[in-house]
């Protein structure tokens, strides 16, 4: 059993999730839909526990109560039960924006740029503009679009491969 330098043990270290384990398009696509996946099945659990305690609610109402105060009352149960599975249904919506706007401020938006920037001093080494700047700069451009993995991996198992990576 290893200690690291934050007292942790190495082990504990590489099931860590830390922000920048969202670094590459595949983990965010594995991240939102596995997090769309839970929401949805708490979503469906909140909403069959709200149609059985309608249900009940309705087959078996106190007798204790007068209507009206049976409906409020059912009203003040069967209520926050809707609320809480419309939030996790827009969470769940909200999984979508979150990997589009991933997608386009880390790498649309950045090609785009970049395409442009070479387009510009493509221009201007074509037209002469400026003989003394020599060779033209060495090309860094960004590595190809990454295609959907064949095989479905898990979010955390990204992130572990990942911390081996580092770790080696």
């Amino acid at each position: 059993m290893s200690r690291s330098s934050s007292g942790r043990d190495s082990s504990e270290e590489s099931d860590a999730w830390a922000g920048d384990s969202l670094n590459r398009i595949e983990m965010v696509q594995s991240f939102t839909g596995q997090l769309r996946q839970h929401l949805s099945a708490y979503a469906a659990f909140v909403g069959a526990m709200r149609r059985d305690a309608e249900a009940m609610w309705k087959a078996n109402p106190p007798e204790e109560y007068g209507t009206f105060e049976a409906w409020w009352r059912h009203q003040q149960v069967a209520g926050p039960f809707a609320e809480i599975q419309e939030h996790i249904e827009a969470a769940a919506k909200l999984t979508f924006k979150l990997e589009a706007r991933y997608r386009r401020n880390r790498h649309e938006i950045p090609d785009r740029r970049q395409a442009a920037a070479e387009a510009k001093e493509q221009a201007a080494l074509t037209r002469g503009d400026n003989p003394a700047i020599g060779p033209p700069p060495r090309q860094q451009g960004r590595a190809a679009p990454r295609t959907q993995p064949e095989q479905e991996a898990s979010f955390m198992d990204m992130v572990q491969r990942g911390n081996k990576r580092r770790s080696a």
